[in-house]
C-alpha cells in the first residue's frame, strides 16, 4: 500500500462513495464483461487509490486501498489519456513480458480514462481477472466508455449537490447571525440609548444655567442622531438578510399630519435652506404610516445632504390613480450616469457632506420600504431640472 492519502484524493474517494449508482454499474460492467474485480480508482502522479471496489477474486485490495502507482498501468493510461485493453496478457504483443500482469497475475485487462467535464483528468474505470475475457471488441470498450462518462457526470451532480448543502448551511448561519445581531441593536444599543436620552431631558427641565442646558441639548441632538443611525442599521439588517422590511398597515387618516411632521423636523434641523412642499393626501390609505414617513425624511434628507447649498428642496404628496405618490426634488449637478445604478445600494455616497451625514444607507432603506408596500422608486437627473425621486406606493384610498 502506498503513503497516506492527500486531503483532495480523500474528498474524492469520498463522493466516489456517495453517488449511489456506482455498485449498479461495478456489479453490471462485471456481469457483462467476465471480469470479477472492478474498480473506480483515482489516479495522480503520485498515487492510485481505489475509490469503489467489487472484488469476486479475493484480489485484496478495497475501497480507500492505494497502490505504488509506477506498478499499474493505470500510469499509462493517465500519461496517455487513452484506454488499455487486454484480452490475454501473456499472448499479447506488448504486454506479454510487462511486469505488471505478472505482479498482480491477471490475464484480462480493461482501463478507461473519467473525465471531468472541464477535461480534467480523474482516474480510471478499471477490471481485471486471472482468466482471459474477450474485452476489445468495439461494443464492450463502448460500453465501458459509456459507465465512464456516466460516472463523471455523477460526479458532477455530487460537487453541485455538496456546493448547494454548504450554501444552504452558510445561509442557515447567516439567518442566526442576523438574529443575533438585529437582537444586539435592538437591546443592547437602543435600551441603554434610551436611558440616556430620558436623563438628557430630565436635566433639561432642571433649573440650570446657559452653558449646562447647552450641553444637555447638545447630548439629545446626539441621541437622536445615533437613534436614527441604529434604525438605519436594523432596517439594513431585516431588508438586505431578511428580504423586507416588516409593515404594520392599516388605514390611515392622518398622514397629512405625519409627512408635515417629517417637513417641520426638516425645516427645523436646517434652518438655513428653502424647502417648498406641497401635501395633499385625501381620506384614508392603506399603509404603514411610520414607514412612509421614515421614507420621506430619508428622501428629504438626501436632497438636504446632495443638493446645492443655495438651492430649494422642492417636495409634494398626493394620491393618483389609487397610488400615493412622493417626489422630492433638488438642484445641483446632475448625478453621473454610471452612479445612477449605485444610488439605490447600501453605503453609498456620491459626496464628502454624504460621508459626514449617515451611513449611505438612507435611498437604500427608502427603496426597502417601496418594495415592502410593493411600490416603485425612480431618479432622473440633468443639470436644467436637477435631481427627482420619485416613488409610487399602490395604496388604495377611501
Amino acid at each position: 500500500m502506498g503513503v497516506a492519502q492527500s486531503e483532495d484524493v480523500a474528498r474524492d474517494v469520498a463522493a466516489i462513495n456517495r453517488i449511489k449508482a456506482v455498485p449498479t454499474i461495478l456489479r453490471v460492467l462485471s456481469e457483462t464483461t467476465g471480469l470479477r474485480y472492478v474498480t473506480i480508482a483515482r489516479v495522480t502522479s503520485s498515487s492510485w487509490t481505489a475509490c469503489a471496489v467489487l472484488d469476486r477474486v479475493d484480489f485484496g485490495l478495497g475501497a480507500g486501498d492505494e497502490l505504488d502507482v509506477t506498478t499499474t498501468l493505470c500510469s499509462e493510461v493517465r500519461d496517455g489519456l487513452a484506454p488499455i485493453v487486454i484480452d490475454k496478457a501473456s499472448e499479447d504483443p506488448r504486454y506479454s513480458g510487462h511486469r505488471t500482469p505478472k505482479m498482480y497475475g491477471f490475464e484480462s485487462y480493461i482501463a478507461v480514462p473519467i473525465f471531468r467535464s472541464s477535461g480534467q483528468y480523474f482516474g480510471n474505470l478499471c477490471g481485471l481477472d486471472p482468466r482471459p475475457a474477450r474485452l476489445s471488441d468495439a461494443k464492450t470498450v463502448a460500453m465501458v466508455t459509456l459507465f465512464a462518462e456516466l460516472i463523471s457526470v455523477q460526479l458532477d451532480a455530487e460537487e453541485e449537490h455538496a456546493e448547494r448543502q454548504i450554501a444552504l448551511l452558510d445561509e442557515r448561519e447567516t439567518a442566526e447571525l442576523r438574529e443575533q445581531f438585529i437582537a444586539v441593536l435592538g437591546h443592547d444599543l437602543r435600551n441603554p440609548l434610551s436611558a440616556i436620552s430620558f436623563g438628557a431631558e430630565a436635566l433639561r427641565r432642571m433649573p440650570i444655567d446657559a452653558t449646562a442646558l447647552s450641553i444637555v441639548e447638545r447630548m439629545q441632538r446626539s441621541c437622536r442622531r445615533i437613534s436614527r443611525l441604529v434604525e438605519d442599521v436594523l432596517d439594513f439588517a431585516r431588508g438586505r438578510l431578511g428580504g423586507s422590511i416588516p409593515l404594520e398597515t392599516r388605514p390611515v387618516g392622518d398622514l397629512e399630519r405625519d409627512l408635515q411632521h417629517v417637513v417641520n423636523e426638516l425645516r427645523a434641523t436646517h434652518p438655513d435652506r428653502v424647502l417648498a412642499c406641497e401635501i395633499a393626501v385625501g381620506g384614508k390609505v392603506m399603509c404603514d404610516p411610520y414607514r412612509v414617513a421614515q421614507l420621506f425624511s430619508n428622501l428629504l434628507s438626501n436632497a438636504f445632504a446632495h443638493g446645492a447649498a443655495d438651492g430649494p428642496v422642492q417636495a409634494a404628496v398626493r394620491t393618483r390613480d389609487g397610488s400615493l405618490v412622493i417626489s422630492v426634488t433638488n438642484q445641483g449637478p446632475p448625478i453621473p450616469a454610471e452612479k445612477m445604478g449605485l444610488l439605490f445600494q447600501p453605503y453609498t455616497r456620491l459626496s464628502a457632506s454624504g460621508a459626514r451625514g449617515g451611513l449611505g444607507l438612507g435611498l437604500y432603506i427608502a427603496a426597502t420600504i417601496a418594495r415592502s408596500h410593493g411600490g416603485t422608486i425612480d431618479v432622473t437627473s440633468s443639470a436644467a431640472a436637477g435631481t427627482t425621486f420619485t416613488c409610487t406606493l399602490p395604496i388604495v384610498q377611501s
